[in-house]
């Protein structure tokens, strides 16, 4: 009788002491995760952007295998001021392991069930295969590979992660910028955008041009750049690297929802790739070191550094001539920032993007008249009605000149590169949970890769 006794007042303690620990938890940790989230050597800012937010279905704890040292604290640093911000702060919590051999025990512990990969670009194909042999679904940021010898290792991936179930997939931000949107929307209006035209070389059916700045802001603060950003081993070409986004951005707008073939539909016409060139103060004053690592001495030449970023590649797909460069500049002028041009060519108007001092560098989209543009103001009017503002309300078109209008989008829609990183990770979620990945987005991805690393051979 005692021991039942004993036995029944224990059993009552342990279920009062539950539910306590249970009752002091906030409301979101009482439910179950689906997701769980690993990050493999977070070298890269992208890194952090991806917990500038938090999901409904993720597990705040993340787990993070890194090599010991600069990179990896300043993840945690960006994590740890997205937590402590005053406005809208997260709660992500961090079990860390640093080590040499950080991927072995990453794929052998294998704590969650999506790794994210975003840093140093020489390996990180190599990370991708491993976690879908492993049977992690995997969300890498750009770009998923960065050289021609490696594009058959990213190949095999694919197949691998088809073969397991799991979702391979990468962060295109791009798509989510309104301008972009709108251009695309456009141009599937037949009676407005007509038909897109075929282009020639010098003046291609779709252009895309994106600048870039080496030393900028993100969330406030000045980007502290690794070392070996600077190394075209370790982190790529620009077309390798931003002009992942472009290429994207060119399949994505001129042929939405369709399959493109890598081996059948496209053709790089020429590639060439040309340095900025920085001093040691500069370089210095981005990276925090106060000399060149050994690493970079074969981009020296006179005690500057030679940093092949910029990119310029002309090819066409699936017949329609196409043209995307890459430009990165050290620093903007004030008040100025990240730039992009875009232009589609339609038999009835040009779809162009401009960011520069009249837009206030902020990418705004025009619609251009090629022909007598009789009657092209009540198409406008009538697209924006019937098309556009049951999907975007409030966007209007403002009148400049005979043949051009400009779109007027409200701000609520302009939420900024940062927040894209979220709505990416929404995306893969909602695919990751229910299975609905379009069937173009794989053969798509492989499609832009084989476009980018096909111009690093090209350029050579």
């Amino acid at each position: 009788m005692k021991a039942t006794v004993s036995f029944l007042t224990i059993f009552m303690l342990v279920l009062t002491l539950t539910a306590c620990k249970q009752s002091s938890k906030p409301e979101s940790d009482m439910s179950d995760y689906k997701i769980s989230l690993i990050q493999v050597n977070p070298g890269h800012f992208h890194a952090g952007l991806v917990q500038k937010s938090m999901y409904k279905q993720v597990d705040p704890v993340v787990h993070v295998y890194a090599p010991a040292g600069p990179d990896v604290e300043d993840y945690q640093n960006r994590v740890n001021s997205y937590n402590t911000r005053d406005e809208e702060p997260t709660s992500w919590s961090t079990e860390l392991y640093t080590g040499t051999d950080y991927l072995e025990k990453l794929l052998s512990e294998k704590p969650g069930n999506v790794m994210v990969t975003s840093g140093n670009n020489s390996r990180k194909t190599e990370y991708i295969k491993q976690a879908v042999e492993a049977g992690l679904n995997v969300c890498a940021d750009k770009p998923m590979v960065i050289t021609p010898d490696e594009f058959p290792l990213l190949l095999e991936a694919f197949r691998i992660s088809k073969e397991k179930g799991v979702l391979l997939y990468d962060i295109m931000t791009e798509r989510y910028e309104i301008s972009t949107i709108l251009q695309r929307e456009f141009s599937m209006i037949p009676e407005l955008f007509g038909e897109l035209v075929t282009g020639t070389p010098d003046e291609p059916a779709i252009t895309k041009e994106s600048i870039h700045h080496i030393f900028k802001y993100i969330s406030g603060s000045p980007v502290k750049r690794p070392g070996w950003f600077f190394d075209a081993t370790q982190q790529g070409t620009g077309l390798a690297d931003i002009g992942t986004h472009l290429v994207d951005l060119v399949q994505w707008e001129c042929f939405p929802e369709q399959i493109i073939d890598y081996k059948s539909d496209i053709e790089v016409l020429n590639s060439r790739v040309w340095p900025t060139v920085m001093d040691l103060e500069q370089f210095e004053k981005v990276t925090g070191l106060a000399e060149f690592p050994e690493y970079l001495n074969s981009y020296l030449e006179g005690g500057k550094l030679n940093y092949g970023c910029n990119g310029e590649m002309s090819y066409t797909l699936k017949g329609i001539h196409a043209k995307v460069s890459v430009v990165w500049n050290y620093q903007a002028p004030e008040g100025t920032g990240d730039t992009h041009y875009s232009i589609m060519r339609g038999t009835k108007c040009n779809l162009i993007i401009r960011q520069g001092p009249e837009e206030g560098y902020k990418p705004t989209l025009y619609i251009e008249a090629v022909q007598d543009s009789d009657g092209l103001e009540e198409v406008i009017g009538s697209v924006i009605t019937e098309n556009i503002a049951s999907k975007y309300p409030g966007v209007a078109a403002e009148k400049i000149s005979d043949q051009s209008w400009k779109l007027q989008v409200p701000d609520s829609y302009k939420v900024g590169h940062e927040a894209h990183f979220a709505q990416v990770m929404n995306k893969y979620l909602e695919y990751l949970e229910n299975g609905n990945m379009p069937e173009w987005e794989i053969p798509n991805m492989i499609a832009k890769y084989y476009t980018t690393t096909r111009s690093m051979e090209a350029s050579r």
